[in-house]
């Protein structure tokens, strides 16, 4: 992630856009990228058979699918790389499609990362959003709104209840153990 001290704001001149999401989500985002911008080109991630809606004819796709294992990785790597993009697009909807893919793409690529959400809203991935960022992390783990603190408390009684069931079983158990081997001597 490049840039993330400077507080510029990208340019959407050649984007690559990670179609992490549903496909109404990506189709959304290339819409409010080729509002922004005039004369963008946007290429795509994804794990999606076909293209969204809305991309041009210059534009490229990259499915992970053809990308699979280290040397795959690699090479799809190279040609990130080779593209000359500006910034990066990862849509971040409340959907487990390609986590592993978007971040690592968002790791290795030297440009701008910018994220979508579900609503097409968006923000760069820099200091100076940082608040933005912290509300979007809160709200995703669940720690934001009316049921911080039922979730909070969840969190924190998790290890008390799982060392108490598990005591109880193992009492259980043992009890159980004991029984059986008394009822052996007794009976012979």
């Amino acid at each position: 992630m490049r840039r993330f001290l400077q507080r510029a704001q990208p340019s959407f001149g050649r984007v690559l856009l990670v179609e992490s999401g549903s496909r109404h989500v990506a189709e959304g985002a290339i819409q409010m990228i080729s509002r922004c911008t005039t004369g963008a080109v946007i290429d795509v991630v994804t794990c999606y058979p076909g293209s969204p809606a809305g991309l041009g004819d210059d534009s490229a796709i990259f499915r992970v699918a053809d990308y699979q294992g280290g040397l795959g990785r690699r090479r799809l790597l190279a040609h990130l790389r080779s593209g000359g993009y500006t910034a990066s697009a990862i849509v971040c909807s409340a959907e487990p499609i390609m986590t592993k893919w978007k971040w690592w793409i968002a790791a290795n690529l030297p440009v701008k990362v910018v994220v979508i959400n579900e609503n097409c809203d968006w923000f760069p991935i820099d200091r100076s959003h940082w608040r933005v960022i912290l509300r979007f992390l809160l709200f995703r783990a669940g720690l934001s709104g009316g049921d911080t603190v039922g979730s909070l408390g969840r969190f924190i009684a998790f290890p008390f209840v799982l060392l108490y069931l598990l005591v109880f079983a193992a009492w259980v158990h043992a009890r159980r153990l004991v029984r059986i081997w008394f009822s052996r001597e007794a009976h012979g």
